[in-house]
Formats: structure tokens, sequence, C-alpha cells
């Protein structure tokens, strides 16, 4: 790049896809509602054209009910069935609860064995191609879970790829999937999450990157997903690696 360039800082254009490649997936999500959020619409195109999607959903989710309307087993209970209930939507069937308490930054062994427990996973599925939050997160456990699964994927040796996906913040997109054909399956997925819709307007909120991804991609597209590498272990990540 011309270091003169007067445009050399500015964002790259994204690749953008109508269709995922081919392959296995392991999607690692923080929350029940952000396997609907992140790549969602993605990974639904990915079950509909017969890859295996194996959805891992990291926390409990027992700190999404401020006001208390539930029991703390109950409510972790009711994430769970409504995660199965909207994953339905998505052609998403096969789930695994790693029930993490939310809401924490892990201590170095904390982290460490949360990524040994996630490796044992990639190897048991032997997956082709990962998502999972991206790095720059704001919401904490989005974040940590970021780390952990770039520590699990080192460990293990992937050599597939590896997408970071967004949910609270945005990221500088690499790749833009139209995912405007399941967009009706992903707002109905959301429906099922009633209580989270009880404090949040998922429908509008949740859905306003991916109006936003569209202006990338044809204009009739409604909704896309954006994504970036997960890339590798950095800072003191490395040491637990």
């Amino acid at each position: 790049m011309d270091p003169d360039d007067p445009l050399r800082e500015r964002a790259p254009l994204p690749e953008t896809l109508l269709q995922p490649e081919r392959g296995r997936v392991l999607y690692v999500v923080p929350h029940p509602d952000d396997d609907v959020l992140g790549a969602g619409g993605t990974c639904a195109l990915h079950a509909a054209q017969g890859d295996p999607v194996h959805v891992v959903v990291a926390f409990d989710g027992t700190a999404g009910d401020p006001d208390g309307r539930h029991g703390r087993a109950e409510l972790r209970a009711l994430r769970q069935a409504e995660a199965r209930a909207g994953g339905r939507h998505l052609g998403l069937t096969d789930y695994e609860f790693l029930d993490y308490p939310e809401g924490h930054v892990p201590a170095p062994a904390e982290l460490s064995a949360a990524a040994e427990r996630l490796a044992g996973v990639v190897r048991a599925f032997a997956p082709t191609l990962v998502y999972a939050p991206w790095v720059g997160e704001q919401h904490v456990d989005h974040h940590v879970l970021a780390r952990a699964v770039r520590i699990a994927l080192a460990r293990t040796g992937f050599a597939g790829q590896a997408f970071g996906f967004e949910v609270w913040s945005a990221l500088v997109p690499t790749r833009i999937v139209d995912v405007s054909r399941v967009l009706e399956q992903k707002r109905r997925a959301l429906a099922e999450h009633a209580s989270q819709l009880a404090y949040h307007d998922l429908l509008a909120r949740g859905l306003a990157l991916g109006s936003q991804r569209a202006m990338f991609l044809a204009k009739d597209a409604l909704h896309g997903e954006g994504f970036a590498p997960l890339g590798e272990p950095f800072g003191r990540d490395r040491a637990l690696v």
C-alpha cells in the first residue's frame, strides 16, 4: 500500500456472500438468544444446505431477569427451552449448554480451564468452520468467550476458518452474508425468547446491525450478517495456549 495514499486508512470493502461455504460448523455463542442475533441467519443457511451445525451456548443466562420473575434454576431451564425453540425456526437442533455463570472476568486458571473444555468440543466435533463472538465486543461475557475460543482453537491446531460475529459492538467486517431470505425465520426465532423480550426490544435493536450491513449488499437486500477473522490469541492469552 502506498504510504502517501490519502485513502490508505479507510476500512476495506467486505466480501459479500449469498451462501456460506459448505462445512461442519461449530457455532459458539455467549447466551441463549445470541445464537439468533450473532450468526443465526448464516447458520440457518448452513443448515438448509445440509451442513452439520453444533451450537454451544457458554453462559447460563440467569442474569437476564433483573426483576426476579423466575427462580435461578427455573430461568436456566426456561432460557434453554427458548433457545431450542428459537433454533428450530433456523433449522438448528444440535445444542450444548455449558452453564457458566455470567458477568465476571475469569482468573487465568479459570479461563484456561474453559478454553480446554472448548478444545474438547472442537476435537470431538471436528469442525471446518467456527463462528464465535469477535474479541472487541463490549459485553464482558462476549469478550471473554472470544478469548476462550481463540485459545481453544490454538490448542487444537485448528486449520479451518474461524470468524467473529457481532451482537453488542460493531466490528469492521471483512465479509457480509446476505441472510435476507431467512430474515423472517430470525424474527420468529427471536420471538421465542419471551423472557428477554420482556426487557429488551430484540426485534428492533437486536436486528439493527443487520439492517445496516445490508447497505453493502444488493439494493433489494434486507439483512446481512457481518464477520471478521476471529484471529490468533494475543497478549496475555498467549501464555494460556
